[in-house]
C-alpha cells in the first residue's frame, strides 16, 4: 500500500484551504478542540474539494468515536447563531465586571 502512495503529494491548495502545513500534520484527536482547525476542514473549499485530507480526519474522528459531519454542522450552527446576534440589534452584551456594591 505504501509503495502505491509514494510520490503522492497533496496540492497546495487543499493544504492550505485546510488550515494545513506541509512541514507536518499533527494526526491527534486534540486538533478537533481547535475552532480555528475545524473552520478550515469544514469550509466548503477543504471539506468539498480535497477528499484526501477530508478522508484522513474522517477515519481519525470515527476511531474516536465522533463523527465529522456533527462536529462541522455545529460549527455551522455556532457560526450562524454568533452571526445573527453580531449582525442585528440583539440583545447587548452584558458587562465583564460586575458593577460595585453601592454603600448605604
Amino acid at each position: 500500500m505504501v509503495d502505491k502512495l509514494s510520490g503522492y503529494i497533496e496540492t497546495d491548495q487543499c493544504v492550505n484551504a485546510c488550515g494545513l502545513q506541509r512541514e507536518g500534520v499533527e494526526i491527534s484527536f486534540d486538533t478537533f478542540l481547535s475552532s480555528k482547525f475545524t473552520a478550515h476542514l469544514c469550509s466548503s473549499a477543504c471539506y468539498q474539494k480535497c477528499p484526501n485530507i477530508v478522508d484522513l480526519f474522517l477515519n481519525l474522528a470515527a476511531g474516536e468515536r465522533v463523527s465529522l459531519p456533527s462536529i462541522c454542522k455545529n460549527q455551522k450552527e455556532i457560526y450562524q447563531t454568533m452571526y445573527k446576534v453580531l449582525s442585528s440589534d440583539g440583545p447587548a452584551a452584558a458587562p465583564l465586571v460586575a458593577p460595585a456594591p453601592t454603600s448605604f
